[in-house]
């Protein structure tokens, strides 16, 4: 098992690790849309959070060694439902053509006032 800790993360405040990659697959822990340097909440747009928790997704699987596009399934935690159209209207153009199996998950309240968190399980890229 290999704890994976982006370079341009500070380490978490909680007791985890952003991801963990074991027999080939990564698993990336919820996601907030936080700024990745000063790991600030952005509370704005719908859109513009759940590109952002997208991207940290991404910063993770990368530290691993693997991207967006090795994602075999997400699940999407939304404040509320009717979020869901912006939320997958941004999701859809940030991953194309890719379609890992997903769940959308409403719960009342997220850390610092966010909309979304996102988490992921992707396989670890395989080398060409």
């Amino acid at each position: 098992m290999i704890t994976i800790q982006p370079e341009n993360q500070p380490q978490p405040k909680g007791h985890y690790s952003p991801g963990v990659e074991h027999n080939g697959l990564i698993y990336v822990s919820g996601q907030l849309p936080m700024t990745l340097e000063t790991r600030e909440p952005f509370t704005g747009d719908i859109g513009e959070q759940t590109e952002l928790a997208l991207r940290n997704v991404e910063a993770v699987l990368q530290a691993a060694g693997s991207d967006l596009q090795q994602v075999l399934q997400f699940t999407i935690y939304v404040s509320d439902m009717e979020l869901w159209g912006a939320v997958n209207e941004t999701y859809a153009r940030v991953m194309g053509d890719h379609r890992p199996a997903r769940a959308m998950i409403p719960v009342k309240d997220l850390h610092f006032g966010t909309k979304i968190e996102i988490q992921a399980i992707a396989a670890v890229r395989e080398e060409v």
